[in-house]
């Protein structure tokens, strides 16, 4: 019998918990630091962490709200954020598990949502941009962080490629065009962006997965035969390891 998406995406990431509570990606960079400015003396907020993963955005914004609430579809995930939440003092942050389209949380509840990295595993996009919206106060204020897809429909198609090998979870990367469309189309106003780069090391990336050996090989495969478009957009090096767009978006009630 063949699995759902959600159950799909929580074998996947159950297992991988602690591998990405040591992640140095998701663990640190300038993104998780600007989150944390974001909530920066907001000692009264309440604020939703979508898609917590390991919690690295919990807990770099913990210590300046009044409550967290890590939100995860893997129980196991949650589990390793409760533990290093408890270990570290955070008192205030709380875990409660579900899927993006449908938060078990009231309307206009939370003063904050943030989401970093998950997006890209949502299978209703826009069902999980409504539901963002719908709980957030309307003077509240969110925040996105993910990969974003290449203008480039031949560089887009590679990395929606290796995603996929890669992680058989993955939905999709989206262009910053169809996450302002989205982003409209869920009831927000989209404000500032901040685009980066991310390096990231090929061995890593893929143990942190346990990405299959025939899917590390099919996804070298890709990198040896691209065009010099691709190689070049994404800084192809020797041994694999590679460089991504990503893009944080802030937003607001329209």
């Amino acid at each position: 019998m063949s699995e759902t998406h959600e159950q799909l995406v929580t074998r996947q990431f159950g297992p991988r918990a602690a591998d990405y509570l040591t992640s140095a990606v998701h663990a640190s960079g300038e993104d998780l630091q600007q989150l944390a400015a974001v909530v920066a003396g907001a000692r009264t907020a309440r604020l939703l962490d979508l898609g917590c993963g390991a919690g690295h955005v919990a807990f770099a914004v913990a210590p300046a709200v009044a409550e967290v609430v890590a939100y995860d579809l893997s129980a196991d995930m949650l589990a390793a954020v409760a533990e290093t939440a408890a270990a570290r003092g955070l008192g205030n942050l709380i875990t409660r598990q579900g899927g993006a389209q449908r938060l078990p949380f009231a309307d206009a509840s939370f003063d904050f949502v943030l989401s970093r990295f998950s997006a890209h595993h949502w299978q209703g996009f826009a069902a999980g941009l409504a539901e963002a919206r719908r709980v957030l106060a309307p003077t509240g204020r969110a925040v996105f962080v993910d990969v974003v897809a290449p203008d480039s429909a031949l560089c887009d198609t590679f990395l929606q490629a290796i995603e996929l090998l890669r992680d058989t979870s993955h939905v999709r990367n989206y262009s910053a065009d169809e996450w302002r469309r989205a982003l409209i189309g869920a009831g927000f106003r989209p404000g500032a962006t901040t685009r980066r780069r991310l390096r990231l090391d090929f061995a890593g990336w893929v143990a942190r997965m346990r990405t299959p050996p025939l899917h590390v090989e099919a996804i070298r495969a890709l990198q040896a035969q691209m065009a010099a478009e691709v190689t070049g957009h994404f800084a192809i090096e020797a041994d694999g390891s590679f460089t991504i767009d990503t893009m944080t978006m802030e937003a607001t009630p329209a």
